[in-house]
């Protein structure tokens, strides 16, 4: 073999070797929550780095089950998830529609003040938020949370539908207007069934947001605690004095799996929509 292919080789195995060592780091904070979620509080405080636990505590499940009330707390995060992420999906499909494909006047404008918030913290817009959904009668509902969280996410996901809906070919929507189809109707019986990779996209990433979310589940119920999502419930774990972690981690684990599940269903939507946005 000639200096310059051991050369690449080496350089291959050592890349590989690299990618192996940081994709163990990246998962070992995964592991060891898996891991706590199996062993007692003794073990986990006194075992160290030590992954594998001394006994396998099986029960620490039931516990925080039953102590953080997560059948009420699951029902209340699926309802959440699910209507945020059919509302972020249908509008910002339908914005991004329009503003990829359809040209009017001061339409350069309304890009730029859909723009300029998404450079908004989110932390100075809650408090006038909190006032208008209070004014609504909507406070310490789980509709409050969905209209904040799909508000929240309106922007980015429009431009990512932006992106896509700009990388489908103009003859498409041509042929359909001389056949009579309005702006609506081509929306819906072409333009929308071709984005689905980009449906798929951006309907993970608003599962994994919302069901993840924290910091608007938590004001926005703050009077009815028996509406709390899951990662809101896991704070019961957390006392004045110490914390559960073994029974926390196991609700941790507990949450993380639906959206596990939902991402390997999703994951080739999300790479064909990604690149159909990044083309765009």
């Amino acid at each position: 073999m000639r200096p310059l292919g051991k050369r690449r080789v080496f350089l291959r195995i050592a890349f590989h070797i690299a990618l192996a060592v940081s994709g163990f780091f990246y998962m070992y904070p995964f592991a060891w929550m898996l891991s706590g979620s199996l062993k007692s509080q003794p073990d986990l405080l006194g075992g160290g780095l030590n992954l594998w636990p001394q006994r396998l505590a099986w029960g620490n499940y039931a516990q925080a089950w039953q102590r953080a009330r997560f059948g009420i707390y699951f029902r209340n995060t699926v309802f959440v998830t699910v209507m945020t992420t059919l509302t972020v999906v249908v509008l910002t499909s339908l914005a991004g529609y329009a503003l990829a494909r359809n040209d009017f006047p001061g339409k350069k404008f309304v890009v730029g003040a859909i723009l300029v918030t998404m450079f908004l913290p989110r932390g100075y817009t809650v408090v006038p938020i909190f006032e208008l959904v209070k004014r609504l009668g909507l406070l310490n509902t789980l509709w409050a949370v969905v209209l904040v969280n799909a508000a929240t996410a309106m922007v980015f996901n429009t431009f990512l539908f932006v992106g896509y809906f700009a990388t489908l070919p103009r003859e498409l929507e041509e042929a359909a207007t001389i056949d009579g189809a309005s702006f609506p109707r081509i929306y819906w019986r072409i333009a929308l069934p071709l984005a689905k990779p980009m449906i798929g996209t951006v309907a993970l990433f608003e599962f994994i947001d919302n069901w993840n979310s924290f910091f608007i589940p938590l004001v926005f119920t703050l009077g009815r605690p028996d509406l709390r999502t899951v990662v809101v419930g896991m704070y019961a774990f957390v006392g004045q004095h110490s914390t559960d972690w073994t029974l926390m981690y196991a609700a941790a684990t507990m949450s993380l799996l639906p959206t596990m599940i939902v991402f390997f269903l999703l994951q080739r939507l999300f790479v064909e929509g990604v690149a159909g946005a990044i083309r765009g």
